[in-house]
């Protein structure tokens, strides 16, 4: 069974998403999810608390059980992006460097795009090579705020 809860914060509305005892995914806005009971479980709690932290710039770091779930290269991706560290940015060359395979810029771009856990895994800190924001599921307003966020503390 999964659980849902929608809560607001800086960036608007997320809706976090818990399944036997994970995080398994955030979505900005309200999600409509026909399969997920809607309910403030301790782990969702604890993971929204960690948010309001992060956004008042007292948490830099996520501790929280996260399972996402793509393909292996998105995964090794993923796991890439988590050690970026706070305040940081890197290119979608860098990451593709990261993960071994420095002419797959697209692949992880896309990858990127298909992270699930938006935040509490960092895919904002990942920026174009010139240094321009570019993509984001979020919308490019939020990977701003979430980097001046950052660039603040």
């Amino acid at each position: 069974m999964k659980n849902s809860y929608t809560c607001p914060t800086p960036v608007g509305t997320v809706t976090i998403v818990e399944q036997q005892g994970a995080i398994i995914r955030l979505y900005f806005g309200t999600a409509d999810l026909p399969d997920t009971k809607s309910e403030l479980t301790p782990l969702i709690k604890k993971a929204a608390a960690q948010l309001h932290e992060y956004f008042d710039g007292s948490r830099k770091n996520f501790d929280l059980p996260l399972k996402p779930s793509g393909t292996p290269f998105q995964e090794k991706v993923w796991a890439a992006l988590a050690t970026i560290p706070y305040g940081q940015t890197a290119s979608y060359a860098r990451l593709a460097a990261m993960v071994g395979n420095p002419k797959a810029c697209r692949a992880v771009g896309g990858a990127n795009n298909r992270n699930p856990l938006a935040i509490f895994i960092p895919c904002h800190r990942v920026i174009g090579a010139n240094g321009q924001l570019v993509g984001y599921a979020g919308g490019l307003e939020i990977k701003k705020r979430l980097l001046e966020i950052e660039m603040a503390k």
